[in-house]
């Protein structure tokens, strides 16, 4: 299977030039900055969003950051979808009780994964959406394969850019990063919550399911039926083999050239790629 990867990452690279003219348009694309926000709110969860309206295919794009993933990241995204993909109707928002963010709701627990699927489900439920696109960056990756698990009949395609993965070598890192940078702002905006119950949440985030995404298994990858394309990284949290292992594990994956962020002529090339396996998922299906 890894032989497979490394075919499509050579047909990429050798299929670049046809979409060069594309990149360069994309590229020039005005920059995104937050605008007027609405605010969703369901059994005690506060979601703040930006729904870019507009008549293209749903899009819900989820932007890096880890636990403090919110709508301002996108402002400084290695790929800010906001901005590169204006021809959809863009929907984001800020993760529940990011810190920086305006969503906020009970600390999940038990399940912290679907919890989180809740609250992307249920806002494109408010907003009337039935059927979506997806693109997610970093902490994105292993939402976007929750929501393939969750509502398979629903996601018509997910971009995965720079997904947080397991690495062995180093096992702590999410977990070490909710306690380091996620929970002591977090604890003075909400005094009500023990460290005692956020250790338990991150274990159940971080540690439950330690190895690959943490959201999903590899069983459920390896019959996924959901288009992926998957745009590598290999940063401390965005370990390079669990891209590998999605894009050969998943029957409808493709993983694109790594590394891909310079030069500027590969990024523009590289976006152009995602913005066209997006709409070569969504044209001819209904919203």
């Amino acid at each position: 299977m890894i032989d497979k990867v490394r075919r499509n990452v050579m047909a990429t690279g050798a299929a670049a030039g046809a979409v060069a003219a594309a990149g360069k348009v994309l590229a020039q694309s005005a920059a995104w900055a937050l605008g007027p926000t609405s605010v969703y709110e369901k059994n005690g969860v506060r979601i703040r969003y930006q729904d870019q309206g507009g008549k293209g295919f749903p899009l819900l794009a989820i932007p890096g950051g880890g636990l403090n993933s919110r709508m301002a990241v996108w402002q400084n995204a290695v790929l800010n979808a906001m901005s590169e993909f204006k021809d959809f109707r863009c929907i984001t928002m800020d993760m529940r009780n990011a810190n920086g963010g305006e969503s906020s709701g009970p600390i999940p627990v038990d399940n912290p994964w679907d919890a989180y699927a809740d609250d992307q489900l249920g806002l494109l439920d408010h907003l009337g959406v039935k059927k979506f696109a997806y693109f997610g960056n970093c902490i994105g990756g292993p939402f976007g394969l929750k929501l393939a698990e969750r509502a398979p009949d629903r996601l018509v395609a997910a971009v995965l850019s720079q997904p947080v993965g397991h690495r062995p070598e180093k096992p702590n890192v999410m977990y070490d990063s909710g306690v380091n940078a996620w929970a002591p702002d977090f604890i003075k905006r909400r005094p009500d919550v023990t460290m005692a119950t956020i250790e338990t949440y991150l274990q159940n985030m971080w540690r439950r399911q330690p190895d690959f995404v943490y959201s999903v298994s590899r069983d459920f990858v390896a019959k996924c039926q959901t288009p992926i394309l998957v745009l590598p990284d290999d940063a401390e949290a965005h370990a390079y083999q669990a891209s590998v292992d999605i894009a050969s594990l998943a029957p409808r994956a493709d993983t694109n050239v790594y590394p891909w962020v310079k030069p500027p002529e590969l990024k523009s090339r590289t976006i152009a790629r995602a913005h066209t396996f997006l709409k070569t998922h969504t044209g001819t299906i209904k919203a």
